[in-house]
């Protein structure tokens, strides 16, 4: 068995996590995964600025402390903080090292930055690579290894395939390796984080971050070190496997992973298996995050408290409207109104106005002219916050390139840069995955809200968002499968009506993942929605009131 802790899930995470993972109980590797694809808009911001930056600065800091722990209790060290500059932390990290009297074999993995490649535009451009760098460099005895944009799973697959001499062809162990790596990646979302039945969890003040104990076969057990926070249960961890997610094949550049396959199994207190997990030969492209700059974006809200709401609303669109013109002004009427309310705030709605314009001069103008309206528009007139400079606009797309174009090296400890040659075996995994709808017999039923009975997990991908939804009463998943249809679904989100949803069952964890294409916009950075990230749409679903059978409630 192989022990792999998981010290961050994104760049501004838990500081502290790295020192209480090294602490906390026993391990042998520790990962950190930094990098999210808005994150990567603003390491290159940040490599604009300065050349020699682009990487996570907070990895670096946590190693004031931790590396030395990291070296007494002889635990490796696997993070993609490297970010747009992989070099560059991994010798910060040498000179750490030096400067604090600790021997230490520092490792990197390169190849991901495409963008000499000249995709449009582009402020970056990173494939994401698998584990076989990560492995090259462990085989070459780093004590720590650096990489760029690899798949946040290839973390721990990585660690995984080196311990146990897995090959190319290995795809059942390296699927149930990256369903594992997929689980531990975002923190505490596997802990009780973000997590439906939250009421649930004695102790979510300070949730522990979690582990995923690895054997020769790929199977694992996710767990957490012993007294921390949080809780470990079938549901926190099919929560995160429904996170951030399409149908039932998982895509990697290494092995796809068939979701459709997995099993879970309570095994004990904070202790959940993972087992069956099948694999299938990867694809023969790998997927590319573009980021590129579009123009600047600036933001405003009004207060509109008591009566003639939508008159108000209405004056104040004229009148901004008029002081900088109507082209790129996204509104959006919050009406988090009461009648009759008992505190002014609960009187009070709110009218959100964002501005998108390649002007960096005229997202400026437009905050100060929404400024100016204060003593002159409607009645109780005020904002949330004061005038200020846009920010730049990112946005994200997807490109794809042959994994054969993909130049990847693993520099190793003594600066040896060995090539990593892709994929022998790439391929369209054959046969479409078919599953019978369960029967459902309809009965008596009662309105009640779908969270009920329910759970749900939601996330971006680009200008896409996931939705997964789950119950944990297998007797249920008859109805959620009749219930839950696209046509259904669209009429609960109404934001989501005129959208192009895919359904995905997945009978073997009693849930249907749904990915709706264009929620989003053109991605986190420039979406207008008043929930970028998706990250509330599953609990919005879920407060939606649904005839729910009484046999379940």
């Amino acid at each position: 068995m192989i022990r792999i802790g998981n010290a961050s899930g994104f760049y501004g995470d838990r500081f502290a996590a790295v020192e209480e993972m090294l602490t906390g109980g026993e391990l042998d590797f520790l990962t950190g995964d930094y990098l999210a694809e808005l994150t990567m808009l603003i390491l290159g911001r940040d490599r604009m600025k300065d050349p020699n930056r682009g990487y996570a600065r907070t990895f670096l800091s946590q190693l004031e402390t931790g590396l030395g722990l990291a070296m007494d209790k002889r635990v490796r060290l696997v993070t993609n903080a490297g970010g747009l500059n992989p070099a560059g932390l991994a010798q910060a990290i040498r000179e750490l090292a030096e400067r604090l009297g600790i021997a230490v074999r520092v490792s990197h993995v390169e190849g991901d930055d495409l963008l000499h490649q000249g995709f449009d535009g582009a402020l970056t451009a990173n494939a994401y690579l698998g584990c076989w760098g990560i492995v090259e460099c462990l085989n070459a005895g780093a004590d720590v290894v650096v990489t760029g944009r690899v798949t946040d799973a290839s973390l721990v697959v990585g660690p995984a395939a080196a311990h146990f001499g897995w090959g190319r062809t290995d795809f059942d162990a390296l699927a149930g390796a990256t369903v594992a790596g997929h689980v531990i990646e975002c923190g505490t979302q596997a802990t009780g984080g973000n997590f439906a039945f939250f009421t649930e969890v004695a102790d979510l003040t300070h949730p522990g971050f979690p582990i995923a104990e690895l054997d020769a076969s790929g199977d694992a057990v996710i767990t957490k070190h012993p007294g921390t926070g949080g809780t470990v249960t079938v549901d926190t961890v099919k929560a995160q496997l429904l996170y951030e997610i399409g149908g039932p094949r998982y895509l990697g550049p290494d092995v796809t992973s068939r979701f459709d396959t997995i099993h879970l199994e309570q095994r004990g207190p904070d202790r959940v298996a993972i087992t069956g997990t099948r694999g299938e030969t990867p694809p023969e492209a790998v997927k590319v995050c573009v980021n590129t700059l579009d123009g600047f974006r600036n933001s405003m809200t009004f207060v509109l408290c008591g009566l003639d709401i939508d008159e108000k609303a209405a004056l104040v669109r004229r009148q901004l409207t008029g002081a900088v013109g109507a082209d790129g002004l996204h509104w959006t009427l919050a009406r988090t109104d009461h009648e009759d309310a008992d505190t002014e705030e609960a009187a009070s709605a709110l009218l959100h106005v964002t501005i998108k314009t390649p002007d960096p001069k005229r997202a400026k103008a437009f905050s100060r002219a929404s400024v100016e309206l204060a003593l002159g528009s409607y009645p109780g007139a005020t904002l949330t916050s004061p005038p200020g400079d846009g920010t730049p606009v990112g946005v994200y797309r997807p490109e794809y390139v042959p994994q054969q174009s993909i130049e990847q090296v693993a520099v190793l400890p003594d600066g040896e840069r060995r090539a990593v040659d892709p994929p022998a075996a790439t391929g369209t995994p054959q046969g479409e995955i078919h599953h019978e709808e369960p029967e459902h017999t309809p009965g008596p039923t009662r309105r009640a809200p779908l969270g009920t009975v329910v759970g749900a997990r939601s996330g971006d991908k680009g200008g896409d968002a996931n939705l997964g939804v789950w119950v944990r009463d297998p007797a249920a998943y008859p109805w959620l499968a009749a219930e839950l249809t696209v046509d259904r679904l669209r009429g609960l989100l109404p934001e989501a009506k005129d959208l192009d949803i895919e359904r995905h069952p997945l009978p073997n964890l009693h849930a249907i993942n749904f990915v709706l294409h264009g929620l989003l916009g053109q991605g986190v950075a420039a979406s207008t929605r008043f929930d970028p990230q998706a990250k509330s749409l599953g609990e919005w679903l879920r407060s939606r009131h649904v005839d729910i059978p009484e046999a379940l409630l």
